[in-house]
């Protein structure tokens, strides 16, 4: 169960793989021209938008390339904007799944068996694993009373939703930041908020 707690979540900026369709995984691509630009775009909206209880204090990342990179350029536009640097930090539970064979592939048929436990490609995380990890890495990123902004990736985030009674397969554009906020009532799905 992931901690009742309000956060902001921030899918990395776009690489060349995902512009060709193809499964990331823990295949570390960077950022293309388009990503950085996203980035930049996505911290510039933080900085005008995360202000009172939500101003962000933390920033805690992925460390594959493509979303630490997307951390810095928000954490960037966040201390141009509050006069003090965000403390970022990085957790491995928050790298994206490992696909196994399927890296480097296009997406294909099996992605939906893999997210309904039906399948999962050899040597490839199953979903119900990454679930219980992103919920873990989650957690110790919402330990204390700041607002957090967690930097990651889109098929962790779909484990997220799982856990947060919530359509898990849905896609989250790049770099689009997002009020994440618990239900009112135990038992009953999150709500979502894109921030434009």
């Amino acid at each position: 169960m992931i901690t009742p707690k309000r956060y902001w979540y921030l899918r990395h900026g776009e690489t060349d793989w995902n512009k060709q369709g193809l499964s990331q995984g823990r295949t570390d691509i960077p950022l293309n021209q388009t990503g950085l630009e996203q980035a930049r775009k996505a911290g510039q909206i933080l900085a005008q938008q995360a202000e009172g209880p939500l101003k962000i204090t933390r920033i805690v990342s992925s460390p594959l390339a493509r979303a630490l990179r997307t951390a810095e350029i928000a954490a960037e536009a966040l201390h141009a904007q509050y006069g003090v640097r965000p403390v970022l930090t990085m957790d491995i539970g928050l790298e994206e799944v490992c696909f196994g064979e399927q890296e480097g592939r296009p997406m294909g048929e099996w992605y939906d068996d893999w997210i309904e436990g039906f399948y999962t490609p050899p040597g490839a995380e199953p979903f119900a694993f990454l679930r219980d990890r992103a919920v873990a890495a989650v957690n110790r990123a919402l330990v204390g009373d700041e607002a957090v902004l967690i930097v990651a990736h889109g098929a962790l985030f779909r484990a997220l939703r799982s856990a947060m009674r919530l359509p898990a397969n849905v896609r989250l554009p790049n770099a689009t930041p997002m009020v994440v906020e618990p239900p009112e009532a135990e038992g009953t799905p999150w709500s979502l908020r894109q921030v434009s």
